[in-house]
């Protein structure tokens, strides 16, 4: 399954870059058809690809180590020897 959501992430990435780049070919003769390429690619990338990466990536993981925390502060400032 997550491999499956990984490649349809792709997929979405793919499209949209290529609809962005088609838009800006066509941007001179069809600038109305352009700029709706364009928006539509921007629109993959932004509200498909990326929430779905976020999601499936993040499953699992404890946000809190992620956080900007006083736990996590004083762990930055006094690191724990290596030896």
């Amino acid at each position: 399954m997550r491999l499956k959501i990984r490649y349809l992430s792709l997929l979405i990435v793919l499209v949209s870059l290529g609809s962005i780049v088609y838009g800006f070919t066509l941007l001179e003769d069809a600038p109305v058809t352009g700029n709706k390429c364009i928006g539509f690619g921007v629109i993959g990338i932004f509200l498909l690809a990326m929430p779905l990466f976020l999601i499936f990536e993040s499953r699992g993981k404890k946000m809190k180590d992620y956080m900007l925390t006083d736990e996590n502060i004083r762990k930055m400032k006094n690191p724990k020897s290596d030896g």
